[in-house]
C-alpha cells in the first residue's frame, strides 16, 4: 500500500495540482490587494463611501452604549446583515475570474502561435465496395 501511495503522490498530476494550489493562494493574495487597495477605494470614492466592508443592516435590537460599527455590533451579539463584505468578496471573485480568463486567453494565443502547422489532410479512401464497383465499371467499359 505504501508503494501505491508513493506512486500516486509522485504522479505529475498531483504535483501539478499542488503547484497550482500554492500559486493560486499567492495569486489570491495579489488579487485581494488589488481589489482592497486599488479598485475598492476608487469605487468607494465614486459612491461616497470609504469602505464597503462597513455596509451592514442591524437585524436585532442594539444595546445602549454599543458603537455603530460592524465589529462593535458583532461583539455585542447583534445579528447583522453584512452585505458590504459580500459585495467586496463578489467584486474580488469577478476580478479574479476576469484576470484568470485573460491569462488563459493569452496562454492559448501563445500556444496557437507556437503550434506547428498541421499537415494537409488527405481525403479518406472510399469504401471497398465503391472500389469494386468502379473496377467492374471500368472493366465493362473496356470490353465494349
Amino acid at each position: 500500500m505504501l508503494q501505491e501511495f508513493k506512486a500516486f503522490a509522485i504522479k505529475g498530476n498531483v504535483i501539478d495540482l499542488a503547484v497550482g494550489v500554492i500559486i493560486g493562494g499567492a495569486f489570491g493574495k495579489i488579487v485581494d490587494s488589488l481589489v482592497g487597495d486599488v479598485i475598492m477605494p476608487m469605487v468607494s470614492a465614486l459612491i461616497g463611501r470609504l469602505d464597503f466592508s462597513n455596509l451592514f443592516i442591524a437585524l436585532g435590537a442594539v444595546p445602549a452604549g454599543t458603537g455603530s460599527t460592524l465589529d462593535a455590533l458583532r461583539k455585542a451579539g447583534v445579528p447583522v446583515l453584512a452585505y458590504g463584505s459580500f459585495l467586496t468578496v463578489a467584486v474580488n471573485f469577478v476580478l479574479l475570474a476576469f484576470i484568470i480568463f485573460m491569462l488563459i486567453r493569452q496562454i492559448n494565443r501563445l500556444k496557437g502561435e507556437q503550434a506547428a502547422p498541421e499537415a494537409p489532410v488527405e481525403p479518406a479512401s472510399p469504401p471497398e465496395e465503391v472500389l469494386l464497383l468502379r473496377q467492374i465499371r471500368d472493366n465493362l467499359q473496356n470490353t465494349r
